[in-house]
C-alpha cells in the first residue's frame, strides 16, 4: 500500500511540473519571432490573406489565451499544422510522432545496453579495486569521456565503410548483406526475406547505437564504481562480512541494490540529454528523427512543430525522472515511507 501511495504522489507532482514546462516552452517559442514573417515578406501578398492565416493559427490572440487554446487542442490530439514553406498546413502530430518513433528506438536500445554494461563493469571494477580490470575499465571510461559523440560517430562510420569494402573484397557480402554495417538511415532498407531484413536492420542500428552507448557507458561505469566502493565500506556491509556471509551474497544482496540509487538518478538525467543530443548522431548517420525535425522547425520558425517536439521531449524527461523516483522507492523502502 505504501508503494501505491508513493507512486500516486509522484504522479501528482509530475503532472504540474509538465504543465509548467509546457507554458515556459510556449512563451519562449512565442518570443522567438513571427512565424508568418516569410509570408508577410512575399511581394504582392494580400494583407487580408495574412490576417486570415494568423486567425486560423490562433496567432491573433493574446499570449495567455493563446496558450490555453493551444493546450486544450493539444490534449485532444490536435497539435496544429505546420507553417513551414513546402509543408504548410500539414498536421503536426504524425510528423512529430514519426520522428519520435525513429529516435526513441535508437535511444532506448542504446541506453539500456549502456546501463547494463556500465553497471556490470562498474561493480566488477569496484570489487576488483586496483586490479588490471579496474585500471582497464577506468582508462576506457576516461578515454570515452574525452571524446565528443560526433568524433565517436564519425570514427565508427569511417571504419564501418572500410570494413564493408573488405567484406565485399573477400566475397562475404552476399552472406552478411551488402553493406553489412549500414551507415545511413534504416528508412532506405529493402529486403528479400526475414533473415535478410534482420541482418540489414540490425546493421543499420549497430553503429548509431554504439555511438550513443559509448558515452553513456563511461558515465554509468564510473558512477557505479564510485557508488559501489562507498557502499562496500559501510558498517552494515562490514557487519555482514564479519558474520561469515559469503562475498557474493554480501555484494549482490546487501551492497548492490543500495549502490544502484545514484546510477538511477544519473540515468533519469542522462536519458533526456541523450534524447535531445541524438541530433548529432542522426546527422552523421543521416537518420530522419527528432534531431532532423528540430533543425527544420527552428530554421523555418515553425512554432507548432517546435512546440510538439519540445513537449514530447519534456514529457520523456519527466517520465524518466518519474521512473527513477519509483526505482528509489523499490530499491530503498525508507524513501517511500518518508
Amino acid at each position: 500500500m505504501n508503494l501505491v501511495i508513493y507512486i500516486l504522489r509522484r504522479l501528482a507532482i509530475s503532472i504540474p511540473v509538465l504543465l509548467v514546462g509546457t507554458f515556459l516552452v510556449f512563451v519562449m517559442v512565442a518570443a522567438a519571432g513571427d512565424p508568418l514573417a516569410e509570408l508577410r515578406g512575399r511581394p504582392n501578398i494580400n494583407p487580408e490573406a495574412v490576417a486570415e492565416t494568423a486567425r486560423q493559427l490562433g496567432l491573433d490572440m493574446p499570449l495567455i489565451p493563446r496558450y490555453f487554446h493551444w493546450l486544450g487542442n493539444f490534449l485532444t490530439g490536435d497539435w496544429g499544422v505546420s507553417v513551414a514553406q513546402g509543408n504548410a498546413m500539414q498536421p503536426v502530430f504524425p510528423k512529430v510522432m514519426g520522428a519520435f518513433d525513429v529516435t526513441i528506438k535508437l535511444v532506448v536500445g542504446a541506453e539500456i545496453l549502456a546501463l547494463i554494461v556500465g553497471v556490470a563493469v562498474g561493480v566488477l571494477a569496484a570489487v576488483k579495486q586496483y586490479s588490471i580490470i579496474d585500471y582497464v575499465a577506468t582508462t576506457l571510461a576516461f578515454f570515452l569521456f574525452s571524446m565528443p559523440i560526433f568524433c565517436v560517430a564519425v570514427v565508427l562510420k569511417t571504419y564501418a565503410i572500410q570494413l564493408n569494402v573488405w567484406i565485399h573484397d573477400i566475397g562475404l557480402s552476399d552472406w552478411l548483406g551488402n553493406p553489412w554495417l549500414r551507415t545511413t538511415s534504416p528508412e532506405t532498407l529493402t529486403s528479400t526475406g526475414f533473415g535478410d531484413f534482420l541482418a540489414r536492420y540490425s546493421g543499420a542500428y549497430l553503429l548509431p547505437t554504439l555511438s550513443i552507448m559509448a558515452i553513456s557507458f563511461a558515465a554509468y561505469s564510473r558512477f557505479q564504481r564510485a557508488s559501489m566502493l562507498e557502499t562496500l565500506n559501510m558498517d552494515y556491509v562490514r557487519t555482514a562480512r564479519a558474520k561469515g556471509i559469503s562475498g557474493s551474497r554480501v555484494i549482490f544482496r546487501h551492497a548492490f541494490r543500495n549502490a544502484l540509487i545514484p546510477v538511477a538518478t544519473l540515468f533519469s538525467v542522462n536519458f533526456g540529454q541523450v534524447l535531445t543530443g541524438a541530433i548529432i548522431t542522426e546527422t552523421v548517420f543521416n537518420w530522419h528523427g527528432m534531431g532532423t525535425l528540430l533543425v527544420q522547425s527552428v530554421s523555418h520558425n515553425d512554432p507548432n512543430v517546435l512546440m510538439g517536439w519540445l513537449v514530447v521531449v519534456a514529457a520523456m524527461v519527466v517520465l524518466a525522472n518519474l521512473i527513477a523516483d519509483l526505482l528509489y522507492g523499490i530499491m530503498d523502502p525508507r524513501i517511500r515511507v518518508g
